[in-house]
């Protein structure tokens, strides 16, 4: 595969858009909210009070921050729900043929998310994607946080095997931390509804927003590499 600065390089998040999760995500939130007695909630609230860090999104249900041993015990729950529900999750239509017609065209791309790194590996593995990309990377150290440091350290993996820099490089994700996480190394973003955001969340990221991963991927090769 042909990488390096001169061509347009993709960084791929993965809960919620290469993986259409969204209903296991709310099922395992609301496991993780009974544990404190919080009600269930709909995939539009989710969608409409979603933020990063996670214990700020529990805040705006909870009237407060969890404490550190609700935190603990709301994340364990979700962890352990989420990985059950996981299980019968695909892949967002049309992924594998947006991926592979990336590489075949010569371009890299990669993979960042703030799932962890152990668990994600095998997982992209099973669904037989992992050649695709050049780096493939998940979360390391405690869960919660923003994808900003976690890009950065991507980066400069990025640059050591292929000479990829952000300026050359566009984010596409479904969270408002995938443009947050792009803006501070330097890399534009495209953000997909099909995730954990509403649109008009999305818009105040103030990055073009797009209904599918398709016109993601159109709007990246217009930018210039």
């Amino acid at each position: 595969m042909t990488t390096g600065t001169t061509r347009t390089h993709l960084v791929w998040d993965w809960n919620g858009t290469l993986l259409d999760d969204t209903q296991a995500v709310i099922r395992a939130t609301n496991a993780a909210f009974a544990e404190i007695e919080l009600a269930p909630i709909t995939l539009e609230q989710y969608r409409e009070m979603y933020t990063i860090p996670i214990p700020r999104f529990y805040e705006r249900f909870l009237g407060r921050l969890p404490t550190e041993a609700e935190w603990e015990r709301m994340d364990g729950v979700f962890h352990r729900y989420y990985a059950e529900q996981r299980v019968g999750c695909g892949l967002t239509a049309g992924v594998e043929e947006l991926l592979h017609g990336w590489q075949r065209a010569g371009r890299s791309q990669s993979l960042l998310s703030m799932y962890g790194h152990d668990q994600l590996v095998p997982v992209v593995r099973g669904y037989g994607i992992e050649p695709r990309f050049v780096r493939v990377e998940g979360r390391t150290g405690p869960s919660g946080g923003s994808k900003a440091l976690h890009m950065e350290r991507h980066f400069e993996a990025l640059a050591a095997v292929g000479g990829i820099a952000p300026e050359h490089s566009v984010v596409i994700g479904d969270a408002l931390d995938d443009a947050v996480a792009a803006a501070h190394v330097g890399a534009r973003a495209v953000l997909y509804t099909g995730g954990s955001h509403s649109r008009s969340s999305l818009e105040g990221a103030g990055v073009p927003v797009v209904d599918s991963l398709a016109e993601a991927v159109a709007l990246a090769e217009t930018f210039a590499a």
